[in-house]
């Protein structure tokens, strides 16, 4: 199961959104009781279901000796992860810095990303899809992925 698609919804006066059903499924049958991190990257809040970012931070804690750019990439990730909990009306509370550095107001969107989901504020989100793509699908023949489109 991935996340995949757009929601467009609004934070609350407590900074909780709900959440679409189908991420709720995705997390709820992928971590016991809903469990999921929150973290800070590319400018906006991504989720994680637990176990997906455990194994991430397992993988990333092997590395011996990382560069000074690896260390700081570590203080933002790993540092501005924190443990959240779907609640019972299905609604995640995203913490203040979450929000600050997704410069998140009212309105914002949620976008599935494959195995985590990310977390934008609406106005960003439409300046980032008015940029032009038109040499991805090089890149992506480059990487021998097949761009059907």
């Amino acid at each position: 199961m991935y996340f995949r698609g757009r929601s467009h919804r609004s934070l609350d006066n407590k900074s909780r959104v709900m959440l679409p059903t189908a991420f709720r499924d995705i997390l709820l049958s992928r971590s016991e009781g809903g469990k999921l991190v929150l973290t800070t990257y590319d400018r906006c809040v991504m989720g994680f279901p637990l176990p997906d970012w455990e194994e991430f931070e397992q993988k990333f804690h092997r590395l011996k000796n990382p560069s000074l750019k690896l260390r700081h990439f570590r203080r933002l990730v790993i540092g501005g992860a924190e443990e959240i909990v779907v609640d019972k009306q299905g609604r995640i509370r995203l913490p203040a810095d979450h929000v600050s550095y997704g410069g998140l107001q009212k309105e914002i969107v949620l976008v599935g990303q494959g195995s985590k989901f990310e977390i934008w504020d609406k106005t960003r989100f439409e300046e980032l899809m008015a940029l032009d793509f038109d040499d991805v699908a090089d890149e992506l023949t480059e990487s021998g992925i097949d761009f059907p489109i």
